[in-house]
């Protein structure tokens, strides 16, 4: 598309000066009732190059001729407004020195200044206006047309509806405004009717409509639902605008409409917290996070920084994404001071060097494998890192006097039927075991499930399926996970860090669980399409090492409230057995020769609930008890 060319700034102020002076001699003719007497038209005459300058002094100190006509809107019509008015007041004050200090007439009449001022005003505004509808019908001519509802009448629909407009690929037709207010319905906006969201599913019944674009910043998550299935049952693609936070420079652009994020298919609202508790607990500190360089990690360095951390220490091995994740704290927060260490947690001389250097009061240990089935595979590995890597980084932070350690676990430890699993129980009771020997040093373990958006999630697979036309690979039918989002995860981490005590382990409320079926056909059916018909589900069975169904309590287990209502206390009954230290001390040394069955008997000799699922290791099960 050959790209419009801008009106010179000199044309601009040419046709403004042509505008004024046309309403300047309208208003004569008004004033007068189109029988301008000649004396009036002899007294204007000397006055009107001096006129022509004050306007043009003003269109110059106002700068109004930078301004993108094809692109007018209100900001351009506010400044016109305060341009003519200040013109206005010059030649008024003009006037009035002329009549008393000179000969007593005035520069223009009063009468006609005002309906100058009026015509002016009205002139410029809409030649602009007028300007930017032929743009706009010029550029969309011969162009897609994608019919819009936006779903929010507000300050954001309405910069949605322009952002829109601006828009040069396609050409979008607003159809109609939904809005959850009441008050709001039957009423216009920029021309647009606004209807009530419960007339939604008939307005996207009657046809016309291609998208429907969410455009409230706080969406009430009950009517968000309510929109998003509406469209799913008219297979009307729904989109959303991103925060203002993200918007570039302030503006919204159209490319930064996205799909329904996956929180929009929960069903449940975000978990939000209270800022004041957790930035006093972490102002100014001293932090180490293992494993800042993964989903879970770096987040929590975000956070942190964000909540005014004196010093982050991010200690991960993957080079390049650590080196990222500095970069954009670095800029982000500039006042937090970071240090940046490549390095292992299952070497324990670089876990104490690091502790020494620079005695972290806080330590958030969420270094560890996490994917089921290559964990399953490599046993030696799992537990070199999530066992040996906790044995390191606790037994360090204990000799450093490390005020308070928090372990980032998973809801696979419980019961678990994995290797990873399994490791990530055996973390655990190693973490309370040393708990039980009494220490200045608060432990702590967090407990959650999977979090969207994180690497290997099965959220992002999904997508690239359905992009690539199908089919969407679905484990078992009968699948079930606990979901939730890498921020609420890790805020929930920092506030069970600060009301922590020592011993607990802190299990989040996550919800009602998903199951993954239908999560895939929700997702392919906000794609356009239709599950079975458009884009197949195939089954491809549990894969080593996975459950049907996640837990995030143990049977041997209860739960006690906090002040939170979505934190829980999940509470073992009683100390580990005596020996547990030293069996886990050898479950790592174990680990060394890399011999999968012993390392394998030896985490079921400690975790006597770990059953192997669908894995080489099930004839290692010990016996039920009878």
């Amino acid at each position: 598309m050959e790209r419009a060319k801008a009106i010179p700034r000199w044309a601009v102020l040419l046709v403004d000066l042509g505008l004024c002076l046309t309403a300047l001699l309208a208003a004569y003719q008004l004033r007068f009732n189109f029988q301008v007497p000649s004396w009036e038209w002899a007294l204007l005459w000397p006055v009107l190059p001096l006129y022509m300058l004050v306007r043009l002094g003003s269109f110059l100190v106002a700068g109004i001729q930078r301004g993108m006509v094809r692109h007018t809107g209100t900001d351009d019509a506010r400044r016109i407004f305060f341009t003519i008015m200040a013109g206005s007041v010059v030649l008024a004050l003009l006037s009035l020195m002329r009549e008393r200090l000179w000969d007593g007439r005035y520069l223009l009449p009063f009468s006609v200044l005002i309906i100058e001022t009026m015509g002016a005003l009205i002139a410029m505004i809409a030649s602009r206006i007028a300007v930017k509808l032929l743009y706009l019908k010029a550029r969309g001519s011969g162009k897609e047309r994608i019919g819009v509802v936006i779903h929010g009448a507000g300050e954001a629909g309405l910069i949605t509806k322009r952002t829109l407009e601006r828009e040069g690929s396609v050409r979008y037709t607003v159809e109609a405004f939904v809005d959850d207010d009441p008050r709001k319905a039957g009423r216009r906006l920029e021309g647009v009717e606004v209807l009530h969201t419960e007339r939604l599913p008939a307005l996207l019944a009657e046809g016309g409509v291609d998208q429907v674009i969410i455009a409230i910043m706080n969406p009430d998550p009950e009517h968000r639902r309510r929109v998003v299935d509406a469209c799913v049952a008219a297979r009307v693609q729904v989109r959303s605008i991103p925060p203002v936070s993200a918007w570039i420079n302030g503006q919204l652009s159209a490319g930064q409409i996205r799909e329904v994020r996956i929180e929009d298919l929960l069903g449940r609202p975000t978990i939000r917290l209270d800022d004041a508790e957790v930035r006093a607990r972490f102002a100014g500190e001293r932090v180490l996070v293992t494993g800042a360089a993964g989903s879970i990690g770096s987040e929590l360095c975000r956070q942190l920084a964000t909540l005014g951390a004196g010093r982050l220490v991010l200690l991960d091995q993957a080079e390049s994404p650590l080196h990222d994740l500095a970069v954009e704290l670095g800029r982000a927060a500039p006042a937090v001071e970071l240090a940046i260490v490549v390095g292992d947690v299952r070497e324990a001389e670089v876990v104490d060097r690091l502790m020494a250097a620079q005695r972290p009061a806080v330590v958030f240990h969420a270094a560890a494998y996490k994917h089921v089935p290559l964990m399953e595979l490599q046993p030696a590995e799992a537990v070199r890192t999530n066992v040996g890597g906790t044995v390191n980084v606790v037994r360090s932070a204990l000799r450093h006097g490390v005020r308070e350690l928090v372990l980032v676990s998973t809801d696979k430890a419980v019961n678990p039927t994995s290797v990873m699993g399994a490791s990530k129980r055996v973390a655990e009771l190693f973490v309370r075991a040393e708990h039980a020997q009494g220490t200045a040093t608060r432990l702590i373990t967090t407990r959650f499930g999977n979090v969207l958006g994180s690497s290997g999630s099965v959220i992002p697979l999904f997508r690239r399926q359905i992009a690539a036309g199908g089919p969407v690979t679905v484990t078992h039918p009968e699948v079930t996970r606990y979901f939730m989002t890498i921020p609420e995860a890790c805020r929930l981490v920092l506030e069970a860090g600060t009301m922590g005590r020592g011993g607990e382990v802190y299990v989040f409320d996550m919800g009602q669980p998903v199951r993954i079926q239908d999560l895939a056909e929700r997702m392919i059916r906000l794609s356009g399409k239709e599950p079975g018909r458009d884009i197949a589900i195939v089954h491809t069975g549990l894969r080593p090492g996975e459950k049907l169904y996640e837990e995030l309590l143990a049977a041997q287990e209860d739960t006690q409230p906090t002040h939170h209502p979505r934190i829980l206390i999940g509470r073992d009954h009683g100390a580990p057995p005596p020996g547990t230290i030293d069996a886990i001390h050898a479950l790592v040394n174990a680990a060394q020769d890399d011999q999968a069955e012993a390392i394998v008997a030896r985490m079921k000799a400690l975790v006597p609930e770990y059953r192997s699922r669908n894995s080489v290791f099930e004839a290692l099960d010990a016996p039920h008890p009878r």
